[in-house]
């Protein structure tokens, strides 16, 4: 397919249309396209957009089931390195598509690959590379960091398979240096009996991290200083509160959030977790539910016989995933079938083939356990 730049339509055109003409446009494209196209909605996207989605999931789990797919194009309904996934992942005739490329997450952008490598060699100064480190990667990270990973004996996980890797990981190495979400690493970590003062975090604006020498010696788990902007947002008094509010209700909370609101949770598991815990929960069940708002607003919506809540009382929205607007969606398949890729995720060969070493190895390790 070409894609000589005087021949993108505009996204101007797009952002004057009337909703009802955007939404045809999407269904049009995505007719003429047929089979060569197949577009992913995030458990996080906002309605308008998942409602055109062909496959709907987490970011790993979206990746690998459009990768099975014979569908040239993936349009990936997410964040950026999320469409990095996909194209790691894909069949190598296969082309990603982010709609917005604004589309980040702030998470993955508080771990640079510079940041890490300059971590990795600050360590490897005061001799804590002496010892057997792992680095280990949340999957909402760069390519790049993924690929750090796969050189250096680590591993990318998921919310899901993050407790069987940190068992591998506990017994094969002396310390792991977990990125970028300290939460989770924290949470998953406490999962082990990992003392909290044996967790410390690295704030990468700072010299070894803010650290000394020695607390990173004795550390069992180094935590990167990075977070999630929406799960962070709930907080203990809001668990509180809602057990006020709502008698008999029971608080399921995703392990991005703080390791005290996970605490005082009833139960904490990835999103696939959440759906299922809600979707096999009894007939007239309560829930206070701490993940992303489009998320439990769909739960709700799909069980009515359930009294589902938001945990916290503000807006827990993906202000990043919400930038990808139908119209954006629009555009990018309304140029596809005039056969013009926009917005290409496209990640090296190198860095692709060390983060699939990474990948693969979270694959056996998980199924196999070692």
């Amino acid at each position: 397919m070409s894609t000589a730049v005087e021949q993108v339509r505009p996204l101007e055109d797009f952002l004057v249309m009337p909703e009802a003409e955007v939404a045809e446009s999407i269904e049009a494209a995505r007719e003429a396209l047929g089979g060569d196209v197949v577009i992913l909605g995030h458990h996080y996207q906002r309605d308008d957009v998942i409602r055109h989605a062909d496959l709907q999931g987490d970011s790993y789990q979206l990746s690998v089931m459009a990768s099975q797919t014979d569908a040239g194009h993936i349009v990936f309904c997410g964040v950026h390195f999320m469409a990095e996934s996909a194209d790691i992942l894909g069949k190598p005739q296969q082309r990603v598509i982010l709609p917005d490329m604004g589309a980040g997450c702030s998470m993955a952008d508080m771990a640079t690959i510079d940041q890490v490598e300059d971590a990795w060699e600050q360590l490897r100064d005061i001799g804590v590379l002496k010892s057997k480190v792992a680095p280990i990667t949340y999957m909402n990270s760069s390519a790049a960091i993924k690929a750090f990973c796969g050189r250096h004996e680590g591993v990318v996980c998921t919310s899901s398979n993050a407790v069987p890797l940190f068992d591998v990981y506990l017994k094969e190495f002396d310390k792991m240096f977990f990125f970028p979400d300290q939460h989770l690493g924290r949470n998953t970590g406490a999962k082990f009996g990992i003392p909290l003062d044996k967790m410390v975090v690295w704030n990468p604006h700072e010299e070894l991290g803010g650290n000394t020498p020695e607390a990173l010696l004795e550390a069992k788990l180094i935590l990167w200083r990075g977070h999630c902007s929406v799960h962070g947002r709930f907080k203990e008094w809001h668990v509180d509160r809602i057990r006020e509010q709502v008698p008999g209700v029971q608080v399921l909370v995703h392990p991005e959030c703080t390791y005290e609101v996970v605490q005082k949770s009833d139960l904490n598991g990835s999103t696939s977790f959440i759906i299922k815990t809600v979707e096999n929960a009894p007939a007239g069940s309560k829930w206070a539910i701490g993940t992303e708002v489009n998320l439990v607003n769909r739960l709700a919506q799909r069980f009515p016989d359930k009294e589902i809540h938001l945990l916290a009382p503000d807006l827990c929205m993906c202000a990043t995933m919400y930038r990808i607007a139908p119209q954006n969606l629009a555009w990018a398949m309304e140029n596809l079938a005039e056969g013009v890729v926009v917005n290409e995720i496209i990640v090296d060969d190198e860095t692709k083939h060390y983060a699939n070493v990474a990948l693969e190895r979270m694959i056996r390790m998980t199924e196999t356990g070692k």
